[in-house]
């Protein structure tokens, strides 16, 4: 009987090892990676069954990873993983398209049911958020909402530069823009998120972990 093919994303290497233990005895596991870009370069070589992204990850997130992956294959199976319970990211997981929500303090109990639930089409959600997560798609819950996902793919990736600490000069250069392209996007940030000086979008960015998202 043919295995389901697994790629997994998590940018710590001993959490991946960890999970390939996990997933092993029972899918064919085709890759590791560890950042958002490098799933979708694998993604595309491999064609997985299913792909397991952690949703924090250097360069490009499991969540903006995915929504890439859908433009390219609708159908494609992805379980997120996380340490986030604030139901928000799970809203946008599965907003993006995801079919998997696993909390990765139970990945040793859920992961692997999860992968059988994507491979078979269906959604699998850790149980410790999934009341409160089908309480809020069942209401249309709006006061449940993710500020992040008011910025576009570009102004999360230079917020996060700018709360590494980098010049707009040093921004652009790194990011192949101009400065003034830079400032226009930090600008649109601190409109969208209605904050009125750099001091406030930097804490706006610490308070939702945007350096990690």
């Amino acid at each position: 009987m043919r295995r389901t093919r697994v790629l997994l994303a998590d940018d710590h290497r001993i959490v991946g090892d960890g999970l390939k233990q996990i997933l092993e005895p029972e899918f064919k596991l085709v890759g590791i990676v560890e950042d958002g870009f490098a799933l979708l370069e694998a993604a595309a070589e491999e064609k997985p069954d299913v792909i397991i992204t952690d949703i924090s990850m250097p360069g490009l997130n499991g969540i903006e990873a995915l929504e890439e992956l859908k433009k390219t294959d609708p159908d494609v199976q992805v379980v997120c993983m996380t340490m986030h319970t604030n139901v928000a990211y799970a809203r946008r997981a599965l907003d993006a398209g995801a079919l998997g929500y696993v909390l990765k303090h139970s990945a040793a109990d859920e992961l692997v049911m999860a992968v059988r639930a994507a491979a078979a089409g269906r959604t699998f959600v850790s149980p410790a958020i999934a009341g409160e997560v089908l309480h809020s798609l069942q209401n249309g819950d709006d006061t449940i909402t993710d500020p992040i996902g008011k910025l576009t793919l570009r102004q999360r990736e230079i917020l996060r530069l700018l709360t590494d600490g980098h010049s707009a000069k040093k921004i652009a250069k790194l990011l192949n823009i101009s400065p003034r392209t830079v400032e226009f996007h930090k600008y649109a940030m601190m409109e969208a998120l209605e904050v009125s000086t750099s001091a406030e979008l930097i804490r706006f960015a610490l308070k939702y972990d945007i350096a990690d998202s």
